[in-house]
């Protein structure tokens, strides 16, 4: 017992400043949405149902988008490891264009719940939809904003093949991918539960 208690401080020890940055921010994010959602849960979410509250179509939809870019955003490490800078950009393109989708969708899925008459004026359960949905994009804005220096990055990359051969071979480039994907799998699986708790909720 003792022996893994050392063995995961040292784990702790070892990683890099970024990497740390970057746990306590999901951590510190993660409670955030926690008690967030707590509250929501609080608010009296029945009382929705009375105003013929359905899910916003925008939102189901934008789940499928998110997924998605899951799944390419998940292939970059693979393309770093196969030295194929090309498809390392698609790959982060495609995932940029995915997230810029996502929150055009979610502009769309408010302008439904307006429709509806779910405002900041009515019932408290329908303002935590805009906020938990608000804090969620706003954090994956910080993503995208990211990506688009990472793109830049690239592209300048590829002309040079001094840069290309040193990114290629640069462990700390590989670390920045990982961390982007880790951050952006844990976009992807905060909306997942937030989405399953409206639906189940509602």
């Amino acid at each position: 017992m003792e022996k893994t208690k050392v063995t995961l401080l040292q784990r702790i020890e070892n990683l890099h400043p970024y990497q740390t940055l970057m746990y306590l921010g999901m951590l510190g994010s993660g409670l955030i949405f926690l008690f967030m959602t707590v509250a929501f849960l609080s608010s009296g979410t029945g009382n929705m149902e009375g105003i013929g509250f359905k899910m916003p179509k925008a939102f189901i939809i934008s789940t499928f988008v998110i997924l998605i870019s899951g799944y390419t955003v998940s292939k970059m490490l693979l393309h770093y490891q196969e030295e194929a800078l090309t498809k390392l950009k698609q790959s982060l393109l495609a995932t940029f264009i995915l997230g810029v989708l996502f929150t055009f969708l979610q502009f769309f899925g408010w302008k439904e719940l307006s429709m509806m008459g779910v405002d900041f004026r009515g019932l408290p359960s329908g303002s935590f939809l805009y906020v938990l949905s608000g804090i969620h994009v706003f954090h994956l804005i910080g993503a995208m904003v990211f990506s688009l220096i990472m793109l830049v990055k690239y592209n300048r990359t590829e002309k040079d093949s001094i840069r290309h051969l040193v990114m290629l071979t640069n462990p700390y480039e590989k670390m920045r991918i990982q961390l982007f994907t880790t951050y952006w799998h844990f976009m992807d699986l905060v909306w997942l539960l937030l989405f399953l708790i409206f639906v189940l909720t509602f």
